[in-house]
């Protein structure tokens, strides 16, 4: 049984087992969240979207393969068992093609999708919900459409899964939220009808037995619904447990899955605790992710321009304005407004599209540079409590070493507090199968 399946065999004995899925290429985010599975004696559920990771490269640059590479190369490193890593693959369908006619737009689909279970991932999100060229533009996508197309890319997920021994486990859903969160300020975020719901999983039942995919509808075990969260640039839609009542109240006809949550960074912890307590056990984040790493690294160098010398400084949040700067398409569709509010947003928006540019060469030699510099030093605990207060405090208690890396991998691990305060989570007893 795959260790996900677990999650649905829990729920039914009532327990509110869940999982958080860390949807991040950042190696401080992987190091971190590989670190906090270890310490709850769990799994790791690590996903690449397939804008990030495909088949041509994606904005990584990297294929499934190499993606898998990545993550385990640091596994090896942490000496973290790979038998707790479950690799995902998110939104994988047609998300980048979506401007070709269909025809094309599949094919590579079903090649990008081949690549992923072929490369060991076994939890696949099929996302076929997006119109492509040679689509009616005037009319919504039918669910019969989008769960068929699905459906042969799941037919050739099962093939190449025989090759790689395993047995993948599926999401599905049509109301699937764009990948990092809204690119507009909605006053208003629609909950997924009931409806809409039962459509979705009947008709894609259907369309997989008419394939003879019997076996593989056994192990969908989630469903993409929107429960009413998303964040924005500035703003944060709250998960209302009233609002999504009957969608919630559905799902107990249907105890085989779970939903999926998309979006869910910035919930307030509470709410993410009745997020899971109401079924929505599969809890995604990723900008949040990087935006606390963004902080630790603010505040990293505050530090450094304290102790360090001004010729000898990183300059590193100047080094990524810069860069974002020149460089403008990962965010100008995203960030609105006079040069001075674009400025603050570069920095601290919640939609966090600096992520896009830790990679750069420039940026990342300033990390480096960064933490070389306090590495060499000793960083004052009066100066640690003024910029970093809550590792300040761990430090103290003797909980976290105080060194620049164990202090940014800590402040990430705050997100993380959030999520595992939300989830029972799965007792690690195995490898992925």
């Amino acid at each position: 049984m795959h260790p996900l399946q677990n999650i649905i065999e829990n729920r039914k004995k009532g327990k509110k087992t869940g999982i958080v899925s860390i949807c991040s290429a950042n190696r401080f985010v992987v190091e971190a969240s590989m670190n906090r599975a270890k310490k709850e004696n769990t799994y790791v559920l690590i996903e690449a979207t397939a804008n990030q990771v495909n088949q041509f490269g994606g904005y990584t640059g990297m294929k499934p393969e190499d993606f898998r590479n990545f993550i385990f190369e640091i596994a090896d490193r942490l000496q973290f068992e790979r038998e707790r890593i479950i690799l995902g693959g998110d939104h994988l369908g047609p998300l980048v093609w979506k401007d070709l006619p269909e025809e094309l737009a599949m094919e590579y689909s079903h090649t990008l999708i081949h690549q992923f279970v072929s490369a060991g991932f076994t939890k696949i999100h099929l996302d076929t919900s997006m119109r492509l060229s040679t689509d009616d533009p005037d009319a919504m996508l039918e669910t019969s459409v989008i769960a068929m197309r699905g459906a042969l890319l799941c037919k050739t997920a099962e093939e190449a899964a025989i090759k790689a021994g395993t047995k993948p486990v599926y999401i599905i859903g049509s109301e699937v939220p764009i990948p990092g969160g809204s690119q507009d300020e909605e006053d208003t975020v629609s909950v997924t009808t009931t409806e809409s719901f039962v459509n979705t999983v009947e008709t894609y039942r259907n369309t997989f037995k008419s394939l003879g995919l019997d076996d593989a509808f056994n192990r969908v075990i989630g469903v993409v619904v929107q429960p009413g969260v998303e964040f924005g640039d500035d703003s944060i839609h709250a998960y209302n447990r009233e609002k999504a009542a009957h969608l919630i109240y559905k799902k107990n006809d249907y105890p085989n899955v779970v939903f999926e949550g998309h979006s869910t960074d910035y919930q307030l912890p509470e709410l993410m605790k009745q997020m899971n307590n109401d079924g929505i056990a599969l809890l995604k984040v990723g900008p949040a992710l990087t935006l606390y790493m963004r902080e630790g690294l603010f505040a990293l160098e505050l530090i450094e321009k304290a102790l360090i010398d001004k010729k000898d400084q990183s300059d590193f949040s100047n080094i990524l304005d810069k860069t974002m700067v020149e460089k403008p398409d990962n965010w100008k569709k995203h960030y609105h407004g006079d040069e001075k509010q674009l400025k603050i947003k570069r920095k601290f928006s919640y939609s966090d599209r600096a992520r896009y540019y830790i990679p750069d060469m420039n940026v990342n030699n300033a990390i480096q540079k960064l933490l070389s510099n306090l590495t060499n030093v000793s960083i004052p605990l009066t100066c640690l409590s003024q910029y970093m207060p809550m590792q300040y405090l761990k430090v103290r208690r003797g909980l976290l070493k105080n060194t620049p890396h164990d202090l940014l991998l800590d402040r990430i691990d705050n997100i993380l507090d959030d999520y595992y305060y939300a989830i029972e989570p799965i007792p690690f007893n195995g490898g992925v199968r």
